[in-house]
């Protein structure tokens, strides 16, 4: 299906020269003087090779058809991930490189989005925050709580973030998966 470059989004799958391309980032670029120009990152599927294109805005893009479905994440393993629809059951393999910085966010049971292209696994949408709990953390400093400083934290899945001083061992904090940023203590 043919879509303008300008419309393409983080995730989407493109068609270029009959190989799969992953969007990894896109920016429009609007100079003071000229046509304005979508800048597409990429990563090849095939074989995981990043590829930087410019299309005009109005220039059309093949994007390719993908199926997106729920699955939840069961385990980690030297094959991979495994994840489950939880629809029929069937269990499906995911390799390392498809799933890249989401490994730290994954947990038992969470309900993720993913995305095949003719039954191979090309990308994951997880949910916009995850519940992580700390497990090491520097105590606080006294006279530090006046001052809006952050301290550094290492959470139950090895992910380090920055946290309010507040905050101690064992409390369980709520991080936004995009960036991996404090957001809110959880509510229990």
């Amino acid at each position: 299906m043919k879509v303008a470059a300008s419309s393409l989004r983080k995730g989407n799958v493109v068609d270029m020269d009959g190989k799969l391309y992953v969007v990894l980032t896109t920016q429009n670029i609007h100079p003071g003087k000229g046509t304005p120009v979508t800048q597409l990152d990429m990563r090849r599927i095939s074989d995981g090779v990043k590829v930087s294109e410019r299309y005009r805005t109005t220039e059309q893009v093949e994007r390719a058809f993908v199926e997106e479905r729920e699955h939840t994440f069961l385990y980690a393993d030297g094959e991979g991930y495994h994840f489950m629809n939880p629809e029929n059951y069937d269990q499906l393999v995911v390799p390392e490189d498809v799933i890249g910085d989401a490994k730290v966010y994954l947990q038992d049971g969470m309900a993720v989005q993913l995305s095949t292209h003719e039954g191979v696994p090309i990308a994951i949408e997880l949910p916009a925050r995850v519940t992580l709990e700390i497990v090491e953390t520097e105590p606080v400093v006294k006279g530090q709580t006046a001052s809006s400083s952050y301290k550094p934290a290492i959470t139950d899945n090895g992910l380090r973030v920055m946290i309010p001083p507040y905050i101690t061992t064992g409390t369980k904090i709520v991080v936004l998966t995009e960036d991996g940023s404090y957001v809110e203590r959880a509510k229990d």
